[in-house]
């Protein structure tokens, strides 16, 4: 297992770093503050979706995004393929990290840039089959990051997120290894397998959704559980 290090202060020792955990779905302030206090490195809010949990109006997005501390990201995760609509949303909603849910239309990362300066762009490849690997590689020269889910984009109602379903992490650990920008892994993650999936991948940061919730609302529990994982994999010999 490959993960980033921090180097000290005397340059001589290194020490591992687990990877940053991204808290979706939030519905919430209390749910926000839940995460940050659990040392949570981002949230996500889920806009209109045509599939899956945790779409709330954009109102809402916006309000919660306020009570996020600094240091802490927000993601707005947005279905919409085409800029305009999309520098709309951020515009109402003040978040300062878009993902992109699905495949954008040509030129949109370039102009979401122009529009939107200091705002980070993260784009999902939905890992079905090996050709994410070619998706990747082709995206990631314009984007901040890169978001390893298992969706189906490809089905009359589109399937963009939040399936509680792994996808195939040899395919995932390509990915990491052939690009140059920092790679979050979703998609069926719990506390249970996380240690499994950061030991297989190597990820920058992992993210959780149906994973983390009971009866639809984030359970404490289980977010400590995986928080604990997550720190746990850090002090892991590689397997």
């Amino acid at each position: 297992m490959q993960l980033p290090y921090i180097v000290s202060t005397n340059g001589l020792d290194m020490f591992p770093v687990p990877p940053r955990v991204k808290v979706c779905c939030i519905a919430s302030e209390a749910e926000a503050a839940l995460a940050v206090q659990m040392g949570a490195a981002a949230i996500g809010l889920v806009s209109t979706m045509p599939s899956g949990p945790g779409p709330i109006p954009e109102q809402r997005i916006r309000d919660i995004a306020a009570t996020v501390p600094p240091g802490v990201a927000t993601f707005l995760l947005t279905c919409e393929t085409t800029a305009k609509p999309i520098i709309a949303q951020q515009r109402l909603c003040r978040t300062n990290t878009l993902q992109l849910v699905d495949e954008v239309e040509p030129g949109v990362h370039e102009r979401l840039r122009e529009a939107l300066p200091g705002i980070s762009i993260v784009q999902v490849i939905h890992v079905r089959d090996e050709d994410a690997l070619r998706q990747s590689i082709a995206v990631s020269g314009v984007v901040d990051a890169i978001l390893l889910d298992s969706g189906n984009p490809s089905l009359s109602t589109k399937i963009l997120g939040g399936t509680g379903r792994a996808h195939d992490w040899a395919v995932s650990r390509k990915i990491r290894d052939s690009v140059d920008v920092p790679v979050f892994l979703a998609g069926g993650l719990n506390p249970e397998n996380v240690r499994k999936a950061i030991a297989q991948v190597a990820p920058f940061g992992v993210d959780v959704c149906s994973g983390l919730r009971t009866n639809g609302k984030l359970d404490e529990t289980k977010l400590a559980d995986f928080m604990h994982a997550v720190r746990d994999s850090a002090n892991r010999e590689p397997s």
